[in-house]
């Protein structure tokens, strides 16, 4: 009988493609603003034509089995969805992108921290849906520690000197905070769902509470000049299917294999992609502080990961 190949180590491997894959789309999405595209209306397009994607391969049952897990989806589109993007794009036009990278990264210690606290008010996340056990706490709090200090070292790589704006950084924080509280919701809702009608729940709630914000602001959204600029078009499409419909199903199912703790603390692996990328594509030199960064990054996923049950 030959081994199966659907095995923890893939979806490893699968959440960290992930997230690398996320980090690059910094770039397609700067291209957009460029074009005159806002933050909602990018988003408002990316959810909507994922959510009618999953739609042809889930579209059996149209709600969840209890109105709590429809509302527990529903703070899913919104935490992992128009407010985390909402937040975090509108971080980088008042603060620096230094700042809002490495907030937006405290993401899983975030999720640590408020996973502790509810789990302290409440037992009905304890047992094997809890994000976090008390027992082998110290490790997590030491990994995420040492992985933040490689973010630091990687992402402002010797320039010590912070620009700090409050509004800026409040939004990236509230990114960070929306991220690490979507990353604990999925927890025990993809012990009771597929992963892709949780993908197009989560789809369908995000477009939804993004559509008010396109609406109060002025609409410069026009069909015909993006089916026109092929450089829109593209960046629209690639957007919408491989970051938006694929990653996201990809990062569900991975939760469920690997546990939400592990799968989030690759999150700390963002800075790393864009400095790959960099180097390849720009030959952009790799100093020793980010060589220095990378180690502690990967260590602290390692002790952190370790960790988790």
């Amino acid at each position: 009988m030959k081994r199966s190949i659907d095995t923890p180590f893939l979806w490893h491997i699968i959440a960290i493609v992930t997230v690398i894959l996320w980090g690059s789309t910094f770039i397609n999405t700067k291209v957009l603003l460029l074009h005159g595209l806002k933050p909602a209306e990018i988003f408002l397009f990316r959810f909507a034509v994922a959510w009618i994607g999953m739609g042809l391969f889930s579209h059996h049952r149209l709600f969840a089995k209890s109105w709590r897990d429809e509302i527990l989806l529903l703070l899913s589109g919104i935490t992992g969805g128009s407010l985390y993007f909402l937040t975090e794009n509108t971080a980088l036009q008042y603060t620096q992108t230094t700042n809002v990278s490495f907030i937006v990264c405290c993401a899983p210690l975030l999720a640590v921290v408020i996973a502790l606290f509810i789990q302290h008010r409440g037992q009905h996340l304890q047992g094997k849906n809890a994000y976090v056990r008390r027992k082998g706490l110290t490790p997590i709090i030491i990994g995420s520690c040492v992985a933040l200090l490689g973010l630091f070292l990687v992402i402002f790589n010797g320039q010590y000197v912070l620009h700090l704006n409050p509004a800026g950084d409040l939004l990236a924080l509230t990114a960070a905070l929306s991220w690490a509280v979507y990353s604990i919701l999925l927890s025990p809702i993809m012990q009771r769902y597929s992963n892709t009608f949780v993908a197009r729940k989560v789809f369908f709630y995000g477009a939804m509470t993004v559509l008010p914000v396109v609406l109060m602001e002025h609409w410069t959204f026009d069909p015909e000049a993006i089916l026109r600029d092929h450089i829109v078009l593209y960046n629209l499409v690639y957007l919408s299917l491989v970051p938006s419909l694929v990653c996201f199903c990809l990062w569900n199912q991975a939760i469920r294999r690997i546990g939400a703790g592990k799968a989030t603390n690759y999150i700390y692996l963002n800075p790393i992609s864009t400095i790959v990328v960099s180097s390849i594509v720009l030959q952009e030199t790799v100093s020793s502080l980010s060589i220095a960064g990378i180690i502690l990054i990967l260590s602290g996923i390692y002790l952190s990961n370790r960790s988790f049950q």
